[in-house]
């Protein structure tokens, strides 16, 4: 029994929700279409690669659709669905926009602050409940609202809700301004390879493969074994961020089937290049700085140089607009757009000589070693954020209110 502090209740999800329901069809009810129409359809795509309002796609719904699925501040958005199933989206504005079947939305009740419970709903603690209900087989992992409804938590009272939310916030900001900051040096990076390249003749430069210029690429596991409660992490698109993986995010899985997965060779290793393929494919691309105690899922694909071409150059190349158009071409699924492995291999791009790489490579390392500092920063503050979490929401750290 919790021995819980005056005001404080322990209660479900169910009991604090408002309204608990998926968004539209994706074909009929809310498809996607060129033209403006001025109002906008909010998808799984759109969460796990963190896309502005405004590059959600339009859509063509009837009024009546419209005033039902439209979203408002306040609204929690999770996947519920796919290998970014339990990404999540808090709406901090009222939207001309809806949302499709392929999330779950929630709204508060009067019990509970919005920005609070999302706090709860970001925590590894419920994206783990979230693994225990969505998996468990190999068919594609899927959640329904009923069991999500079922998680148990602690509530406080509305004034140290706020709080709490607030003292989370700060962490969060901060480690949105370093995110900020890395695609800034990231976009200074792409800026500088371009006009380097762009300026030197191409008269000596070869037009070679991927698979030229790697000793193997490959994906993870296809088969997602069992989530076990401890064990070691399994890494999803969802787990990935611009820098690397969250391994604290990660559900777990057996210590036998990990080192099944690692003699199949799915954990990265040092200087490997990862990019998401599914779902947020494109969105994530970064370089293993070390071996990585992890393995992966085939939503993530893993390539690995054979000297002809340095590490960093290849991601930066992977991360140009140009490049991402060009692989466009070889990305299927229209629900869970995919790369292609097999013509991902095939992929072609244009090799300068070596003394021109040697110049670009000079010009940008600096900035990625920045990027990487940043990264070590933010790290140590989701760590930080993160320990600090469970025990303001059980109420072993108490604030303010």
């Amino acid at each position: 029994m919790i021995d819980l502090h005056e005001g404080w209740i322990e209660t479900r999800l169910a009991d604090i929700i408002a309204t608990a329901n998926t968004g539209l069809d994706a074909i009929k009810r809310a498809p996607i279409v060129i033209e403006d129409t001025g109002i906008r359809c909010f998808r799984i795509q759109d969460a796990s690669q963190s896309k502005e309002y405004i590059r959600w796609g339009f859509t063509n719904v009837n009024q009546q659709n419209y005033d039902k699925f439209k979203l408002l501040t306040g609204d929690i958005l999770i996947a519920r669905t796919g290998n970014s199933i339990g990404v999540n989206f808090l709406v901090r504005h009222d939207t001309k926009a809806v949302f499709n079947n392929g999330l779950i939305r929630l709204r508060v009740n009067e019990f509970v602050r919005y920005d609070f419970l999302y706090k709860i709903i970001s925590s590894h603690v419920f994206d783990r409940y979230i693994q225990s209900i969505a998996y468990g087989t190999s068919t594609q992992p899927n959640m329904q609202i009923n069991s999500l409804l079922n998680f148990n938590l602690l509530l406080p009272p509305l004034p140290e809700q706020k709080s709490i939310a607030n003292i989370l916030s700060s962490f969060d900001e901060k480690i949105e301004l370093l995110r900020e900051q890395n695609k800034t040096l990231e976009t200074l990076a792409q800026t500088i390879f371009n006009e380097l390249l762009i300026k030197e003749s191409h008269e000596e430069w070869n037009e070679v493969s991927l698979e030229d210029i790697t000793e193997r690429i490959t994906d993870g596991a296809h088969k997602s074994p069992k989530t076990v409660e401890t064990g070691f992490p399994m890494a999803s698109v969802k787990d990935m961020y611009q820098w690397g993986i969250n391994i604290d995010s990660c559900r777990k899985i057996s210590e036998k089937d990990f080192a099944e997965l690692i003699k199949a060779d799915c954990q990265p290793l040092k200087d490997d290049i990862l990019i998401a393929k599914d779902g947020s494919y494109l969105k994530h691309v970064f370089i293993a700085e070390e071996n990585m105690d992890v393995v992966i899922l085939s939503s993530i694909a893993i390539l690995r140089t054979n000297g002809k071409y340095a590490p960093l150059l290849l991601k930066t190349y992977l991360t140009l607009e140009s490049t991402k158009k060009g692989l466009e071409n070889i990305v299927s699924g229209a629900v869970i757009p995919r790369i292609v492995l097999k013509d991902f291999r095939k992929f072609k791009l244009r090799l300068p000589p070596k003394i021109i790489q040697d110049k670009v490579l000079a010009c940008i390392q600096p900035l990625h070693g920045k990027c990487l500092d940043n990264n070590r920063q933010i790290q140590t503050l989701t760590k930080t954020r993160d320990t600090l979490l469970p025990k303001l929401m059980s109420g072993e750290v108490r604030v303010n209110s």
